[in-house]
């Protein structure tokens, strides 16, 4: 199966449908006036359905099983058309579209299979998928203007020369990936007055975006939360909370880590960890989504 790991739970919806269509106005009524031999073939129908929705991932090898935390299913009837709509949702990584066109294909078709001792000409139509929501494309990103961003490196042996970087670079990509512009690249020793001095900078820059990676933790040397921290105007503590969360569920040592994010004036600072993995799993963790202050903040000089 597809590997979701680095994905984050969203609500997922998805609705779906198909057709019954039957051979004459005598089948719509038995239905209604529950006069089928095979029994009530909507309350039926929706149990089939039901096992159906559960029994996707056993029957399709690529579906993740997942927690489904409702299915709703419903008929329409207009002339000799039967539509069946199942509706489900979870809190998960990945969403509900097969699950939900699977449940209406086996509600469809228990009905053919009760429908059919009284009629030889029903006929199932039209599956598929009416509407979803959830994951990234329920929340697209559309900045009309450029997002500039600094990335600082805090380390005293990258910037001494005695390991090679690897955080800040992984940083880097994430953003190119989400079309940012890096302005700057660079490696510092873990000194707070070269930190603030990174800040100033990019203040100078008109930097909308600075990431620092490293100094985070709790050794004597990790200065960056107590120099930013004085600085920030406005903290976000939901960013913070979404990457400590997010490394959690990864890992038992990511509550050790005093990541930052906040705003000095219309500019977003976040200090990451300076280990790869942490810095790579807290860009997931917020990205795209913390763009977002920049069209909130672009919106409020408008």
């Amino acid at each position: 199966m597809v590997d979701i790991t680095y994905k984050k739970n969203t609500l997922r919806i998805a609705t779906a449908q198909a057709i019954v269509k039957v051979g004459s106005q005598d089948t719509i009524t038995a239905i209604k006036n529950n006069q089928v031999p095979k029994g009530d073939v909507f309350a039926m129908s929706k149990a089939a359905g039901l096992l159906g929705v559960k029994k996707t991932p056993e029957l399709l090898p690529d579906c993740h099983p997942l927690p489904i935390e409702y299915t709703g299913i419903a008929y329409e009837i207009e002339g000799l058309e039967i539509k069946v709509l199942v509706t489900i949702k979870t809190i998960y990584k990945t969403g509900v579209e097969v699950e939900a066109m699977h449940g209406a294909s086996i509600v469809a078709l228990n009905m053919y299979d009760m429908l059919k001792p009284i009629d030889k000409n029903v006929v199932i139509e039209h599956i598929k998928l009416v509407k979803k929501q959830g994951g990234k494309s329920s929340y697209p990103l559309h900045l009309n203007e450029e997002v500039k961003a600094h990335v600082i490196v805090c380390s005293d042996s990258i910037s001494a020369g005695k390991k090679e970087d690897a955080s800040g670079k992984a940083i880097v990509k994430k953003l190119k990936q989400h079309q940012v512009h890096i302005k700057e690249y660079k490696i510092i020793p873990d000194e707070a007055d070269l930190i603030r001095e990174e800040v100033e900078n990019a203040k100078s820059e008109n930097c909308n975006l600075l990431i620092f990676t490293g100094g985070t933790g709790l050794s004597h040397r990790d200065v960056t939360p107590e120099a930013l921290r004085p600085l920030l105007e406005r903290p976000v503590p939901g960013i913070e909370e979404a990457i400590r969360s997010y490394g959690q569920d990864r890992m038992p040592y990511a509550m050790l880590s005093r990541s930052v994010a906040g705003m000095i004036g219309e500019m977003l600072v976040l200090a990451l960890p300076g280990s790869t993995k942490g810095a790579a799993e807290s860009m997931d963790a917020i990205f795209p989504a913390a763009l977002h202050i920049f069209k909130i903040v672009r919106g409020a000089q408008h």
